[in-house]
């Protein structure tokens, strides 16, 4: 059986890529899941994969948990659908946008077609460079033990956005004295 080599990178984050092998009779669904694994994000979030081409155009959508509206359009379903279906090209590409609440957007490109290693477990994740970014959502605030210690906290009397309560507000103040309400209005007036 064929495994393909895939290299999943951050669109925003191109230091950050995972290379994951993937048998050919694959579906999409097992392609996300792996990626989730391999970044630590929450495997349930509303997501698609979209064939591309080499500007990474999106073409035909394969989706993860889709709305009504992509369902009623006749949307093709991840579980559905096998990796084989839409490899074209050596190096065919897709589109993957994570979590429509708070997307993450990859680039998904094959990068290699491999003969089955025998002994092998598939999917397997051949490679791992750099840290996902932290995925906040807007239900889920993940906390870690990072989190947990609160090094900024500002005590209420600190000083705020480098003004603090004895700073003289008179600074725009005439220097021989304030004008009279009267005089500032009748000078602006006739400037205009």
């Amino acid at each position: 059986m064929a495994i393909y080599r895939f290299r999943v990178t951050f669109e925003d984050y191109e230091d950050v890529y995972r290379e994951i092998d993937m048998p050919s009779k694959s579906t999409f669904l097992d392609l996300h899941t792996q990626i989730q694994k391999s970044t630590g994000y929450d495997q349930e979030r509303s997501s698609s994969f979209y064939v591309s081409n080499d500007q990474w155009k999106k073409g035909t959508e394969i989706a993860y948990l889709p709305n009504d509206r992509k369902k009623a359009a006749g949307v093709l379903i991840v579980e559905d659908v096998r990796l084989s279906k839409f490899i074209d090209d050596p190096h065919q590409k897709f589109y993957y946008t994570y979590n429509f609440d708070r997307p993450y957007d990859f680039h998904v490109e094959l990068i290699k077609i491999l003969k089955e290693e025998e002994g092998k477990e598939y999917p397997a994740l051949f490679k791992k460079v750099g840290e996902a970014p932290r995925n906040l959502t807007a239900a889920n605030f993940p906390v870690t033990a990072d989190d947990e210690d609160d090094d900024d906290f500002v005590p209420e009397d600190a000083e705020e956005y480098g003004v603090d309560e004895e700073d003289d507000y008179d600074m725009f103040d005439d220097e021989e004295g304030e004008e009279s309400e009267g005089e500032s209005n009748k000078s602006n007036e006739d400037e205009y």
